[in-house]
């Protein structure tokens, strides 16, 4: 290090020891782009409603209730997933109705409408992390290889976690002719990986990009962005209307539930099939993340009120993110659905289905897991108890 290092100032030091899964910070005319955006004031990209995207509540109380040992086991299955054996073979034929939706595991879904393959945040790494040696670690294998996955016409990122966005997935896919629609801000991490410009449709909230027939809408989500443990809130997060000639679908991301989902759903809205984050909730960061109980409200909400469509639950079953047991967002969610008389779909990783068709819905977790209790009451409205008394910020955002 020579004597002039010194006088470089700290940020820029961090950021040239940044390594390349970190992505890249939005600048010139990207960065422009993002201070006109009518979301982005004072600096920082807002939340349709207030948030707290910093956990809450005392990190003396989190870490006995992470590290307990009892609730340690609860958050991992006790045996293999079962994921799908024949994924490949099954896709090999077009939907009959023309729609159908394969999960993958946590947040990534293929969705196959009016004759396109939709790519919804794409995580085949082992972890979703910046180090490959640390982090949260996938508690299943991924149904097929993305190789074998085959052509996709466009690939949908709903913001830039890891758990979302995946350097080594994003590097395999670069190298196909797949079109890539993320929020605004995001493409600067794609650029850094390989992905050209031109092959980017980079939208604010209610924007519309058009790929081979198929309408693509960033619309509103209540969450937060960034890959380091600080960020400045550069990079836009969101929720997808994806709408072909016959059917239309809605991707949640990750959110908090907010009164928005209504206004998503009369304006593009109803939706054939919903696919909801119910997965790594907490009452330590009830704003970000959204229980089963608020993920089959903000589906009703998307479906004007009424059930309608079929709800696949996401962000669940593959990652071990937050303190509930690893069955639980898939129990409640059962619950849920029967008591809101709402079709929900609740396929094995990798098992492909048709909203129009027969569907998934056997509890395949329970053969994995202790039983768990049902909520009633309070709870059931909720899904979670009182929120913890907040002695100051618990610094465990990062990557969630």
């Amino acid at each position: 290090m020579t004597g002039a290092d010194y006088l470089l100032p700290l940020r820029t030091k961090l950021r040239s020891m940044r390594t390349e899964s970190f992505g890249a910070d939005p600048a010139g005319a990207r960065m422009e782009r993002i201070r006109r955006s009518p979301h982005f004031v004072d600096g920082a990209f807002q939340n349709p409603v207030g948030a707290r995207i910093r956990p809450s509540g005392s990190t003396v109380e989190f870490a006995k209730t992470y590290f307990q040992k009892e609730q340690r086991a609860l958050r991992t299955p006790n045996g293999g997933v079962p994921v799908h054996p024949t994924t490949l073979a099954d896709l090999a034929a077009p939907p009959v109705s023309g729609l159908r939706l394969t999960w993958m595991g946590h947040s990534s879904v293929l969705a196959e409408i009016d004759g396109r393959r939709i790519l919804f945040d794409p995580v085949w790494g082992d972890r979703c992390s910046p180090f490959p040696f640390a982090g949260p670690k996938r508690l299943h294998p991924t149904p097929l290889s993305l190789a074998a996955l085959g052509p996709v016409d466009v690939v949908v990122i709903s913001h830039d976690h890891y758990d979302h966005l995946d350097l080594p997935t994003i590097r395999a896919l670069a190298g196909t002719d797949t079109v890539f629609a993320v929020p605004l801000g995001v493409g600067a991490h794609l650029e850094r990986w390989g992905v050209p410009a031109a092959r980017m449709h980079e939208l604010d909230w209610n924007e519309t990009a058009t790929v081979a027939g198929i309408s693509l809408t960033a619309t509103p989500a209540r969450h937060f962005c960034g890959r380091g443990l600080r960020n400045g809130q550069h990079t836009l997060w969101a929720s997808w209307v994806v709408a072909g000639p016959e059917h239309r679908i809605y991707h949640s991301g990750d959110t908090g539930y907010f009164p928005g989902f209504r206004d998503i759903g009369a304006e593009h809205g109803p939706f054939d099939a919903t696919m909801i984050q119910i997965g790594a909730y907490s009452e330590y960061w009830p704003d970000i993340h959204m229980t089963p109980a608020e993920g089959m409200r903000a589906h009703l909400d998307l479906q004007g009120g009424r059930p309608h469509g079929v709800l696949l639950p996401i962000h669940w079953g593959t990652f071990n993110l937050a303190p509930h047991a690893w069955a639980e967002p898939g129990e409640w969610t059962k619950d849920a659905g029967e008591e809101a008389d709402q079709p929900v779909a609740f396929p094995r990783p990798g098992e492909p289905f048709e909203p129009a068709g027969i569907l998934p819905v056997e509890p395949w977790w329970r053969a994995l897991s202790p039983v768990l209790a049902r909520l009633s009451g309070e709870q059931t409205g909720s899904g979670r108890g009182p929120a913890p008394a907040a002695r100051g910020d618990l610094d465990l955002a990062g990557e969630r």
